[in-house]
């Protein structure tokens, strides 16, 4: 009986808390924070899409999925130099928790901040110069995210940084890199519901 009523009494928190739901397209650049030996990489202009919930006012929790297609330069070789598109579909899972540093009702500045889990989907060579294999990376790479971001009524613009914590690279075969993921990226978008009901 006593867990029936608390239980009622949390409820109506969870009603009343704003929910806004964000679909994005945008930009990433994503580079390598240690290239493996004998390799120079630089980032490129990959693309993502997918979707933030906002769940809360001021000081939110942030959820997410976006489906994100990176790409890498990578150089290799001394005298002849061999180069690449490294490109990586991966699925990224967030959750962040977001402070509106400026709450108007026509105009937010945010801030959030936290984990992510890029999922590992595959693997392709560009120009197929260098042969890349799935097999070759860890299946997941876990990420902390900072990002910044403007509503001006519905639409949407956020950009930040996400600092891998995870090696990019399975050991194996003698072969060892501590090499991470560091990516930039910049979203457009619209946001509904919430403080824009």
């Amino acid at each position: 009986m006593r867990v029936m009523l608390t239980t009622l009494a949390v409820m109506p928190l969870f009603v009343s808390a704003q929910l806004a739901v964000n679909p994005q397209l945008g930009a990433t650049f994503q580079n390598l924070t240690d290239a493996p030996a004998g390799t120079e990489v630089k980032a490129a202009a990959g693309a993502m899409l997918g979707l933030d919930l906002r769940i809360g006012s001021r000081f939110y929790f942030q959820p997410g999925a976006f489906l994100e297609r990176n790409s890498t330069v990578v150089s290799t070789g001394d005298s002849v130099s061999i180069e690449d598109n490294l490109v990586r579909t991966n699925l990224k899972l967030k959750a962040l928790v977001g402070f509106n540093l400026i709450d108007g009702d026509a105009f937010r500045l945010r801030f959030n901040t936290g984990p992510t889990y890029d999922v590992l989907l595959s693997v392709d060579d560009k120009d197929d110069r260098i042969s890349w294999n799935k097999d070759d990376f860890n299946s997941g790479s876990l990420n902390w995210n900072g990002g910044l971001g403007a509503d001006l009524s519905i639409f949407t613009l956020e950009t930040g940084v996400a600092y891998g914590l995870s090696k990019v690279f399975k050991e194996q075969d003698g072969f060892t890199s501590d090499a991470k993921y560091f990516t930039f990226y910049l979203t457009a978008g619209v946001v509904l519901g919430g403080a824009n009901d």
